[in-house]
């Protein structure tokens, strides 16, 4: 019985084909050209990573161990400020090092905790003029705080450089000067 209705209602008729049908084959749109004949893409140029290197930060200016953070935490100076949380201790190198820590319960969320991060690098990266001006070489671990989410760059970076310019002055990071009020802390 379905059969039969179904044969009913069908049409025998060829439908006519559309005049701007799409066609899949080489004839098709000749506006794109597709297969070997078709021109390479257009791309930006390459950026050549060799120049990207004076942004980067090098492996071995990298606390990378735990172990490396413990001993900073241990055996460091504390210094607390603003937007961050500075432990330093005297290395044996040739390089100053750096670690950085964003926890989830300071600051939050991944995201937050990645931006942190990110300000506190930057932060130290561009503070190498004055970082190499110090004769002592550091391990610095830098402990974000919340209060650097809500912040641009340039008062972490003030902050670090003030931190920095008073180690400058002192001969170990043991002997740093008294602070004021007001100021980046000791603790």
């Amino acid at each position: 019985m379905e059969s039969d209705y179904a044969e009913e209602n069908l049409s025998t008729k060829q439908q006519t084909p559309r005049e701007k049908a799409r066609l899949q084959s080489s004839h098709g749109n000749k506006k794109w050209p597709c297969g070997p004949e078709a021109p390479p893409r257009e791309r930006a140029q390459a950026i050549n990573s060799s120049a990207l290197l004076g942004f980067r930060l090098p492996k071995e200016s990298r606390l990378r161990r735990r172990a490396e953070f413990l001993r900073v935490y241990e055996n460091g100076r504390r210094i607390e400020g603003r937007f961050m949380t500075v432990f330093i201790l005297p290395n044996k190198l040739e390089k100053q090092r750096v670690g950085v820590t964003a926890t989830k319960k300071a600051i939050g969320k991944a995201h937050d905790r990645n931006r942190a991060k990110r300000l506190l690098r930057e932060s130290f990266r561009l503070s190498r003029a004055e970082l190499d001006a110090i004769p002592a070489k550091y391990d610095w671990v830098l402990n974000a705080r919340r209060s650097i989410l809500y912040a641009k760059l340039d008062k972490p970076l003030a902050e670090f450089r003030q931190i920095v310019g008073r180690l400058k002055g002192a001969k170990s990071a043991n002997t740093l000067p008294p602070t004021s009020q007001g100021e980046v802390g000791e603790r």
